[in-house]
């Protein structure tokens, strides 16, 4: 683990170092501990490096007993109570093989997501039904035409739930029926995402009303419903999952929390998610390019015998610069176009002329 230190006034990073690796483990001063209990489970400073006048990069290294395979653990050791605390942000981690390996990671991945789509050697596309208030008539109205257009995952906004105008069973039948008679009519194979991020008692019979209805996928926000969810829905429901990042933004300050790539990148990925969805550079976000790119590489990087994900940039993706962005990122990448696409007007022919230039940069 490698932490970025802001220090106060009189403040030694070695130090700082040190109360990390006691808080984030047995919690008690290293006094109080027998010397082999200190050896065995309190994490080791492995090296403190001053990077400037009040700044300081270390890295620390934590027992795999602390951890075992389990994930809200593994988040709670990275970050736990020092999230509460200033001036430390988590920029690197050295992933383990055999956390990789017990994590497990996509379920589909790339090649998963190709393979339900029949999206071979190009970008694959992605739209959002929106905007909430409309009733799920009208929604399932939108994600016919954009499936008839070529559309090839049409998710709901993560903002619909369960609201009236479109309650969570009517618009999951009406949108997924949609789907299919788009796909009948056209021989595509554009696939419907519900949202089902949804309270605890709620989210297990969402997922499997995605599943009665046929959906192979689902939308959900893992920092809202926790992270390990993704798992669960890997593991005992078998969809594939895009991720959306609600919330994520909390972690991402200049000199605190994490890294956006190691949560969005890594946390999402070895926890199941096998498109992650994230705020592109020149949208209404302020990620910058370099950062978004950290990202698609976390995803697509080799990490022991795990799935590769999708990254999914979003957040005022444009029409007009889609090609810009195919470009820079590559055919491995799910371009999630929303307004730009409505401001087309006919949603159909904007998402045919859309899907009409992507095929036409593939390699």
């Amino acid at each position: 683990m490698r932490y970025a230190l802001s220090l106060a006034p009189g403040e030694d990073a070695a130090h700082k170092a040190g109360l990390i690796a006691l808080e984030q483990t047995v919690e008690l001063p290293r006094a109080l501990l027998t010397a082999a209990l200190a050896e065995r489970m309190s994490g080791r400073i492995e090296t403190v490096q001053r990077t400037g006048p009040r700044r300081a990069l270390v890295e620390l290294s934590y027992s795999l007993e602390a951890i075992g395979d389990d994930l809200p653990q593994c988040l709670n050791l990275l970050f736990g109570n020092i999230s509460l605390k200033p001036g430390i942000r988590v920029v690197g981690i050295d992933w383990p093989a055999a956390l990789v390996a017990s994590l497990g990671g996509p379920g589909h991945g790339i090649g998963g997501l190709r393979a339900l789509t029949g999206a071979a050697g190009r970008a694959l596309l992605c739209t959002a039904l929106k905007p909430m208030g409309l009733s799920a008539v009208e929604l399932a109205q939108r994600c016919e035409a954009f499936a008839r257009g070529g559309i090839d995952i049409i998710k709901d906004d993560h903002g619909l739930a369960d609201q009236p105008a479109a309650p969570f069973a009517e618009r999951l039948a009406r949108c997924q029926a949609a789907v299919t008679r788009a796909n009948a009519a056209s021989g595509g194979r554009s696939l419907y995402f519900p949202n089902v991020t949804a309270p605890a008692a709620q989210l297990p019979k969402r997922l499997a009303a995605a599943c009665t209805a046929g959906c192979r996928g689902v939308l959900i926000s893992p920092w809202l419903v926790g992270l390990d969810t993704l798992r669960l829905i890997r593991d005992e429901y078998g969809l594939a999952i895009l991720a959306h990042p609600a919330l994520t933004g909390s972690l991402f300050a200049r000199h605190a929390g994490m890294a956006p790539e190691l949560v969005l990148g890594d946390l999402f990925r070895l926890a199941g998610a096998d498109a992650v969805i994230y705020p592109n550079a020149g949208g209404r976000f302020d990620f910058s390019a370099a950062t978004c790119v950290r990202i698609n590489y976390h995803l697509r990087r080799p990490l022991g015998s795990l799935r590769t994900s999708l990254p999914a940039p979003a957040g005022g993706m444009d029409v007009a610069t889609a090609g810009h962005w195919l470009c820079r990122y590559g055919p491995d990448t799910l371009l999630l176009i929303g307004g730009s696409l409505y401001a087309q007007g006919d949603l159909e022919r904007g998402a045919a002329a859309l899907r009409r230039a992507v095929e036409a940069l593939a390699p």
